[in-house]
C-alpha cells in the first residue's frame, strides 16, 4: 500500500509541464472495450492500447520529454541509450524529427524486428552485451568518451514525467477509473502513471505486473533500495530489466497500491487472446496486465472501471506465430498426434483416409522411424490437423483409435 514518505523526483505539474513536448511527437492512443475480457475477469474492463503509439510502445513519451528537457544545446552532438529495442526505437524516431544524430545500444538476444526499426528509424544501431544493464554501462561510456547526451530508458525525472502523460489522458478518457494495471520493467511508466493519478484521484487504484522470469520490484520495494534479479529470461523482454530505477523505485514504493507476477504460459495466452479476440498485435511485456487480469491475479475494480495498460506492440512474427499455434492446440483447434501403420504400401493412405473422413484438415505428416520402439514392419507417424474445436478434436481421435491406430496425443 502507499506509505507516507515524501517522494520529489517528479511531480504531477512535471507531468503536465511535458505534454507539449510529448503531444508533438506521440499520438493519443485509443480506450477499447473489450466484453471477452470484462466477463473473463469478472468486472467492467478496458484496455489502453499504447501498443498504437508511434514506434509501437510508450516509450516515445519519455524520450520526447527528455530531449525538450535537454534542449538543443544538451542534444547537440547527439543522443545515446541502451534499450532492449522499444527505448531504441523511441529515441530514434525523436532524435531524427529533431535533425540530431542517436545511437543506441542493445543486448545480443533483443528481438530483431525492434533491431531493425532502430535503425529504420535513423539510429546507429550497437549489438552486444547479455543485458540492458550491461548495455547502459556501454552506452555511459559512448557519451562520455563522444560527448553524446546520455538518456537513460526509465531512471530519468524527465523520462518519468514523460511517461506519466498517459495518465493525464486516462484521467480524461475514463471518467469512472477505478484501477489502473501497468506493466513494470524500469519502472517508469508505472511511475509517471502514479503521479499523475494519484495527485488528481487518490482513490484510484494503481497494480504493477512484472514478469515472473524476471520480477527485482518486490524485494526492491521491501527494501527500499534497487536489487538485482536473478535472471531477464522471459518473452516480455521490453520489462526484462534485471535492477529496478532509483527514481522510479522511490515514486512506486510510495504511490502503487500493489505489485504482482505474471507467468510464460499466462502471458502467452494472454498475447493471444488479444490477437483472436481484439484483433490487437501486444508483446509480452504489453500483455502482462491483461494475463494478470485473467489469471485472477490481479481483480477488476468492484465499481467503476478497470484499465489494463497494453504498453507495446513490437514482437517478432515467429514469436507470435507460435504463441499462436500454442493456443491453437490448448483449444483443440489444433491437433499433434502420433500413431503406427504398417510399413508396406497403402498403410499410409489407408491413415489418412481415416483422418479425412473426420472432416479435420491435414496440415502436416511426417514418418517417425528413430527413437521409438517399433516392429520391424511398422513406422511412426506424426499428424498435425485442424479441427473445429475439443470436442471435435476428441471425435478424430476416438475414430483413430476405433479403426486400430492407437493415437498419443503430443502436447
Amino acid at each position: 500500500m502507499p506509505s507516507s514518505r515524501s517522494h520529489t523526483d517528479v511531480t504531477a505539474e512535471d507531468v503536465r509541464a511535458a505534454r507539449e513536448a510529448v503531444e508533438a511527437v506521440a499520438r493519443r492512443t485509443p480506450i477499447l472495450s473489450t466484453r471477452t475480457f470484462s466477463e473473463r475477469a469478472g468486472g467492467t474492463v478496458v484496455l489502453k492500447a499504447e501498443n498504437l503509439q508511434r514506434t509501437g510502445s510508450f516509450k516515445v513519451r519519455g524520450v520526447a520529454a527528455k530531449l525538450e528537457a535537454l534542449g538543443d544545446e544538451g542534444c547537440a552532438r547527439g543522443v545515446v541509450t541502451a534499450s532492449a529495442g522499444n527505448h531504441a526505437q523511441a529515441l530514434a524516431t525523436a532524435a531524427t524529427a529533431r535533425g540530431i544524430p542517436s545511437e543506441v545500444f542493445v543486448p545480443d538476444d533483443a528481438p530483431m524486428a525492434k533491431v531493425e526499426a532502430a535503425r529504420a528509424q535513423g539510429a546507429q544501431v550497437h549489438v552486444g552485451g547479455s543485458s540492458v544493464d550491461e548495455c547502459v554501462a556501454f552506452a555511459k561510456q559512448r557519451a562520455a568518451e563522444g560527448g553524446l547526451a546520455f538518456v537513460h530508458p526509465f531512471d530519468d525525472p524527465a523520462i518519468v514525467a514523460g511517461q506519466g502523460t498517459l495518465g493525464l489522458e486516462l484521467l480524461e478518457d475514463v471518467p469512472d477509473l477505478a484501477k489502473v494495471v501497468v506493466p513494470v520493467g524500469g519502472g517508469g511508466l508505472c511511475a509517471g502513471i502514479a503521479v499523475a493519478i494519484k495527485d488528481a484521484r487518490p482513490d484510484v487504484e494503481i497494480v504493477g505486473v512484472q514478469a515472473a522470469a524476471c520480477a527485482p520490484y518486490p524485494e526492491s520495494m521491501r527494501t527500499g533500495s534497487p536489487v538485482e534479479a536473478a535472471s531477464a529470461l522471459t518473452i516480455a523482454d521490453g520489462i526484462a530489466i534485471k535492477r529496478p530505477g532509483g527514481v522510479p523505485l522511490a515514486i512506486i514504493r510510495d504511490l502503487i497500491d500493489d505489485m504482482t507476477m505474471v507467468g510464460e504460459d499466462e502471458t502467452a495466452s494472454a498475447m493471444a487472446l488479444l490477437l483472436e479476440r481484439c484483433k490487437l498485435v501486444v508483446e509480452g511485456a504489453g500483455a502482462v496486465g491483461v494475463a494478470a487480469l485473467l489469471s485472477g491475479r490481479v481483480k477488476p475494480a468492484a465499481a467503476g472501471v478497470t484499465v489494463a495498460v497494453l504498453s507495446g506492440g513490437n514482437v517478432d512474427a515467429g514469436l507470435l506465430a507460435a504463441i499462436a499455434r500454442r493456443h491453437e492446440t490448448e483449444s483443440g483447434r489444433r491437433l499433434v498426434m502420433l500413431t503406427r501403420v504398417a510399413d508396406r504400401p497403402g498403410g499410409l493412405a489407408r491413415l489418412l483416409a481415416t483422418v479425412a473422413g473426420t472432416g479435420a484438415n491435414l496440415v502436416d505428416v511426417s514418418h517417425v522411424r528413430e527413437g521409438l520402439s517399433l516392429h520391424v514392419r511398422e513406422t511412426a507417424i506424426e499428424l498435425v490437423v485442424e479441427t473445429r474445436g475439443r470436442e471435435h478434436a476428441e471425435r478424430v481421435l476416438t475414430t483413430l483409435n476405433d479403426a486400430g491406430y492407437p493415437t498419443q496425443v503430443l502436447r
